[in-house]
C-alpha cells in the first residue's frame, strides 16, 4: 500500500467525522465559523499526530478528545456568546434604536446539514435538533466550558459517564457532579420561561403556520401577521442589541424602521432545527431582491414565539449556500 493510498484513506475516515464533529463544537463556542475552524484545526492535529495515536480508544473518541482541547482552549478567553434578550430588557418601539456590538458578542445561526448527522433513529435526530436550537444553545453558553462539555457528552450524545471522564482525564464522580451542576442550571433557566418556545418536528398544521406566515409577511399584512404571533413574540436582530416583545411593537416595527422590507421574498432553509427563511427585500437601485436576514422563528402552541433575524449577509448567506441577490420575483434559488 502506497502512502498516497494511507493518506487518502487516512483523509476519508476523518472527515467522516466532520459534521458531527462541527455539531459538537458549534455546540460548545456558539458561533459557526469557530465551530468550523475548530474542526478544521481537530482534522489537522490530528492527521499531524495519527502516527501516534496507538488505538486505545476509537478514532471516534479519539478525535472528541482533540476537539474537546481546541475547544476549550478557545474558550479560555472567557467570551460567552448570547443572544439580545440575555443581555438587555426589551425596548418599546417607542425607544428603539439600532445599536450594534461586536460579532463575537452574538450566538450565530447555523445550517442544519453542517451540524447534524444523518441518522435512520428518529429519537436520535429529535435530540440533535433540539441541542442545536436557539434557547438550548443559548442556555449552553452560561455553563463554564468544562460543565458544557460534560452535558453535551453525556445529554445529547449519550457517552457513559466513564467515557467522559477518560476524555476529560478526570474522574467518574466529577464527571457526575458536573453534569448535575449543569442540569442544574438549564433547570433554572427553564423555569424562567428561557426555552420554553420550540418547535416541534413539523406536522401539517405547522407547516399551514409556516405557509400563513410567509403570505402575511411577503403581503405586508400586519393584520394577518398579528394573528399568527403569540402576545409575548419576541423579534431579535443581531448584531443590533435591540429585541421587541409583543406582536403590537414587533408589527409596528416592521412599518417604521422595517418598512424597507415590504415585497421581500423568503426562501425556506433549514437553521438550528427550526423553522427558517432567507429574507430577501426589493433593491430599489439595482431592482431585484438583495439579501436582508436569515430569519430562525421559534412555534409554540401554534403561535409564532419568536422572530430571529440574523442581519449579516455577507456571511449568513454564502454559509447557507443562498446567492447574494435575486434578479427578479421569478427567480428560483436552486
Amino acid at each position: 500500500m502506497t502512502n498516497g493510498t494511507v493518506t487518502t484513506e487516512l483523509d476519508s475516515a476523518l472527515d467522516k467525522h466532520r459534521v458531527e464533529l462541527t455539531g459538537y463544537c458549534y455546540r460548545m463556542l456558539g458561533s459557526s465559523f469557530e465551530a468550523e475552524d475548530a474542526v478544521q484545526d481537530t482534522l489537522v492535529r490530528a492527521w499531524r499526530s495519527y502516527d501516534k495515536f496507538e488505538g486505545r480508544s476509537s478514532l471516534r473518541s479519539w478525535l472528541y478528545r482533540i476537539a474537546t482541547n481546541v475547544c476549550l482552549d478557545m474558550l479560555s478567553a472567557g467570551n460567552k456568546r448570547a443572544r439580545p434578550m440575555d443581555l438587555t430588557d426589551s425596548t418599546p418601539l417607542a425607544q428603539a434604536a439600532l445599536s450594534p456590538r461586536p460579532d463575537h458578542t452574538w450566538l450565530e445561526p447555523m445550517p442544519d446539514a453542517r451540524v447534524l448527522p444523518s441518522t435512520a433513529d428518529p429519537a436520535e435526530a429529535a435530540v440533535a435538533k433540539e441541542s442545536v436550537r436557539l434557547a438550548f444553545m443559548a442556555a449552553l453558553q452560561q455553563l463554564p466550558p468544562k460543565q458544557r462539555a460534560v452535558l453535551i457528552l453525556r445529554e445529547v450524545l449519550a457517552w457513559k459517564a466513564s467515557e467522559v471522564a477518560e476524555l476529560l482525564g478526570t474522574t467518574v464522580a466529577s464527571v457526575n457532579s458536573a453534569l448535575q451542576r449543569a442540569r442544574a442550571t438549564l433547570a433554572e433557566r427553564a423555569d424562567q420561561g428561557d426555552g420554553a418556545a420550540v418547535s416541534d418536528p413539523l406536522d401539517e398544521e405547522q407547516q399551514k403556520l409556516l405557509d400563513r406566515y410567509v403570505a402575511a409577511f411577503e403581503g405586508y399584512d400586519m393584520t394577518a401577521l398579528t394573528a399568527l404571533l403569540h402576545e409575548d413574540a419576541v423579534m431579535t436582530m443581531p448584531p443590533f442589541d435591540l429585541w421587541l416583545s409583543g406582536s403590537a411593537d414587533i408589527t409596528g416595527f416592521m412599518t417604521t424602521l422595517g418598512a424597507a422590507c415590504a415585497k421581500s421574498r423568503l426562501v425556506p432553509v433549514e437553521a438550528n432545527g427550526l423553522p427558517a427563511f432567507a429574507h430577501y427585500k426589493p433593491d430599489e437601485e439595482a431592482g431585484g431582491f438583495a439579501p436582508w436576514a436569515v430569519q430562525v422563528l421559534e412555534i409554540s402552541d401554534g403561535r409564532i414565539t419568536g422572530f430571529h433575524c440574523f442581519l449579516d449577509t455577507k456571511r449568513w448567506f454564502p454559509l447557507f449556500g443562498l446567492p447574494l441577490r435575486l434578479e427578479a420575483e421569478t427567480d428560483e434559488v436552486q
